[in-house]
Parts: C-alpha cells; structure tokens; sequence
C-alpha cells in the first residue's frame, strides 16, 4: 500500500493547536498556568489516542434507544447508550469540563479542554455543556445552589438515577421549546401550580426539545400564577420514586447522533421555583449565555479538526509530482481554512477569558460579544468542514474517514440554543439597551488599532453603520458579522504571527479574497500558515 496518509492518532491534541495552546498561556494567570498546561496536554493525549477515538466512532454508530416501560408494564422512561458513550462522558466529567466556576482561571482551561473534547466525539459534549452552564442560574437560589453545585462541579460520572443527596456527581439537561413557540420562550403554555410545600410546584405541559434527558436534573420554563418562572426538575425524588418525566420520543437528528435529544410531558410533575416567579428569563438567561459560548467553543473543535486533518493527508498524499501541502493551489486552501480556524479558537478563548475575569467592562463585553461570536463561528463551521472533506477528494466523503461524521455534526451548534436570527436580534438588543457593551467592544477592537489600514479601515466603516440604527433589523446579520469579524481581526493582529494575520485582514476585511475558500492573495506567506495549523503527531 503506497501513497495514502497515515491515520492521524496517537498525538496531542493541545500542543498540536498552536493558536489552542497560545491562547491558554496568554489568558491563564502565571500561577496556575504550568499546571493548567500539563492538565490540558494530558486531556490532548487522551483525545488523540486510538482508545478515545474509537469509543467516539463506537457512541457515534450506536445510538441512544428509548425504553418506555419495562416488560411488565411499568413505565421507566430511560435511554439506553452504547458503553462507549459512558466511557467518554465518564471521561469527560473527570477531565473537569464542567468546573470553571470553582477553580482559578477555569473558564480559559475548560474552553481549552471542551474545545478538545468536541474533536473526541461532540455528542457527549451536550450534557458537560448543560451541567457547566446550569450553575450560575442555580445561584439565584442559595439553597439550591448549595445543594445541587458541588454534585455538577465533581470530577465523579454517576450514570445511576437515585436522589441526589446519594450522589457523588450529577448532570443536568433544560428544556425551554415547546411545540407552539420554538424560540419564542414567552409564548410557552406549559402550566406550574403552586403546592403547599414552599417553592414547589407542579408542571402540566411539554417540552419539544429536552437536552440530554438521562441527567438528574432539568433547568425547565413555565406559566407560574405571576408568569413565565424557571424551575429545578429532578428526575428521582427525595423519597426515591421517579418524577413524572414521560418520554415521549427521541429526536432523530442530522448529526449528533451518540446523544439523545428528547420530547418530554410533564402530569403533575414535581419542580422547585428557581429564582422569583415573572423572572423566568432573567434568571436562565446566565446559562443560555454560557451555553451559547460552548457553542463557539464547539464549532471551533469541529473546525480544528477538520482542518487537522485535511492539512494531514496533504502533507503525506503525494500527486502530480509532489506533496499535495506543497502544491500551491491546495497551499491556497489549506492556509485559508487554517486562518478561519484559527480566527475561531481566538475568538472563543478571549470570550472565556472575560468570564475569567468578570469585571463588569468584561461582563458588557461578554452581552455583545457572545452572541456575535454565536452567529458568526457556528455559521463558518459547515463550509469550513465540508472544504477539508475535499482535500481528502473521495476518501473524505467515506465514512471511515471521519469528515462524515463532522460535516452532519457542523450545522448543529448555529441552530441549538438560538439560531441566526435570534443572536442578531439580542445584539441589537444589547446595542439598544446596554451602551457600556457597546463601548466595551470598541475598547477592546481599539487595542488594535494602527497596526494594520485594512483593520483600521473596517473599524471606521463598522463605526458608520452603528451610527445609524433606523431600520436596522433587516440589515441586522450584516451588522453582527462585521462586529464579529473586525473582533476576529484585533485578536489576531495583536496575538497571531503576521502571516495569519495579514491574511485575515487582506482577505476578511480588505476585500482581497473571493467567496471560496482557497482564494488568499498569493502573494502572502501561506506555507507558514500551512504550517502552524499541521498537527504534527
């Protein structure tokens, strides 16, 4: 067998990610920052590795199966996984993808590792996103938070459903859509009935879309008597009986196949109030936020992968003479799709470092940025994929290559949790109502300025159209794009080597570059770009 590319495994997934690893040292306090290195080399290697890769290709070809009731009759609504889908969530619940709220620099070293993870196989990534994201609404609840956080922030998976005071470790899913309102969360009919017992209450209604419903328990939206109220679902209660969570059937999805997405009815189903009652968005909005930014996080996995090995089969595949790296034509492509991937780990991991830092000027950065980040790189995701499936010409369309499994995986992360329009819409919200956001995001893209005209030229042009907001929703994507680009630009120029950024900015920003990938200025240093992107096992 002579010509074909080795398979890309037994490598480092972090140290391999120039713009990953960069990213973490400038972003992770000195103090911890060794540590925080060997932790993440440690999780790469585990992703890299032919035991990890083969459980994702396992959980991904096996997917959940729903039981109802059990063979006598009884209903038990419960899903059944592949074994692999327990070992890479058992994993990644060890490797602490859901402790950034409980540890020094967590934020920057979690995206690090979700980033990874997503690469290992993105089904299992659902539930650590949910879990991660559910703490900071449970702290609207001090009591609930003491109960319920240590358990969602352990290092211990504990697949058994029992009361969570018997819990080493817990998981938590939401469900917020209905049938009749989608992204509309206000017009939500599902019913909660105050009980005698202070704080609780009982649910009569659906969800469309509950995510990860094998979780102990649901951050969940309903009509309260003071109107639309956030509520802590568990699965078992207290005394050890199950909720009434009736399953009513697993969505069969595009992608994302190894993780279950579920319809759920509630009948009498016992809930705690999160949170006062009228306040159901506000209190869920800080796990929607946070959610969002695993999304980002996500896209740029599947990216980094995909481009990892699109650049790897070019530098062994040999054609018309030569590397097919080396070709200056495939060069052109590679560069560019490297240059998207890496604008995209940036992005994502200055976001994470603004929770890090929490300040409230990072905070408003954070209520501009994360939405516009959320429309742009989860849109980027599927052209990207789709370009690095090609350069592996035919074997990239076969599924034993993997470039399948992330081409149906790519869509999935700009549709969940807001689609396009949505995001663009709370941008222009928080341009309207929060103008320390908007300034916020100037502050930070003004960093930058001076150091390259094409970047100075879009600022100035970005500043023209937010000074006029008149009939601005119908030009709504346009705006949030160049807010997210001219973003992507100012990291890059200040941290990137100036071959990536000088592409970006000739060709995101300047207008020097077509509609397909593969269309850089030629005149640029794209074999360095190629170069840096090249995970070297």
């Amino acid at each position: 067998m002579t010509n074909q590319a080795p398979p890309l495994v037994g490598y480092d997934v972090f140290t391999a990610d120039r713009a990953l690893t960069e990213a973490v040292e400038r972003h992770v306090a000195p103090r911890v920052r060794d540590e925080a290195l060997a932790e993440l080399s440690a999780l790469g290697r585990a992703c890299g590795s032919a035991q990890v890769q083969e459980w994702g290709a396992q959980a991904n070809g096996n997917p959940p199966v729903l039981r109802t009731h059990d063979r006598y009759g009884h209903r038990v609504d419960e899903v059944d996984f592949h074994p692999a889908w327990h070992r890479l969530l058992g994993k990644g619940v060890s490797a602490r993808l859901t402790q950034a709220w409980v540890r020094p620099g967590g934020h920057v070293r979690r995206a690090a590792g979700f980033l990874m993870w997503t690469q290992a196989e993105a089904g299992t990534c659902c539930p650590l996103s949910m879990t991660h994201a559910a703490v900071p609404a449970l702290r609207a609840d001090p009591a609930l938070a003491g109960e319920w956080v240590p358990r969602l922030t352990s290092e211990v998976y504990d697949r058994e459903l029992r009361p969570a005071r018997l819990k080493a470790g817990a998981l938590f899913g939401m469900g917020m859509t209905e049938k009749q309102g989608g992204s509309d969360v206000r017009a939500n009919t599902t019913a909660a009935r105050p009980l005698a017992e202070d704080g609780a209450y009982a649910l009569t209604g659906h969800k469309w879309f509950c995510s990860a419903p094998m979780s102990d328990g649901f951050l969940v939206l309903a009509q309260a008597p003071g109107g639309l109220t956030c509520f802590l679902v568990p699965r078992v209660l207290e005394d050890g009986t199950r909720n009434v969570f009736l399953l009513q059937r697993l969505k069969d999805k595009l992608g994302n196949r190894s993780n279950a997405s579920a319809e759920v009815e509630f009948d009498g189903t016992w809930a705690r109030r999160v949170g006062e009652e009228g306040r159901g968005v506000r209190t869920i909005i800080e796990m929607v936020a946070a959610t969002r930014l695993d999304c980002v996080l996500g896209s740029a996995g599947l990216m980094r992968q995909a481009v990892a090995q699109a650049v790897h089969h070019c530098a062994h595949r040999e054609a018309f003479g030569g590397k097919l790296v080396d070709k200056p034509l495939m060069r052109n492509v590679l560069a560019d799709l490297a240059i998207e991937s890496e604008a995209a780990t940036t992005l994502a991991l200055r976001l994470a470092a603004a929770w890090d830092d929490g300040s409230e000027q990072e905070r408003a950065l954070l209520r501009l940025a994360v939405p516009a980040a959320k429309f742009w790189v989860t849109k980027r995701c599927p052209p990207v994929v789709v370009e690095a499936a090609e350069c592996l010409g035919g074997n990239g369309y076969v599924e034993e290559s993997g470039l399948p499994r992330l081409v149906r995986e790519s869509p999935l992360n700009s549709i969940w949790e807001g689609a396009g329009n949505v995001q663009a819409l709370d941008v222009l919200r928080a341009l309207r109502r929060e103008p320390q956001a908007l300034d916020a995001y100037l502050r930070e893209v003004g960093r930058a300025r001076g150091a390259d005209h094409r970047l100075d030229a879009a600022i100035k042009n970005l500043l023209t159209e937010l000074a006029d907001l008149e009939g601005v929703e119908a030009r709504a994507r346009r705006l949030v794009e160049r807010i997210a680009l001219v973003f992507q630009g100012a990291l890059l120029v200040r941290y990137a080597p100036p071959a990536v950024a000088d592409a970006f900015c000739a060709s995101r920003l300047g207008g020097d570059g077509g509609a397909a990938f593969g269309t850089l200025p030629h005149t640029l240093d794209l074999a360095s770009v190629v170069e840096r992107a090249r995970p070297v096992p």
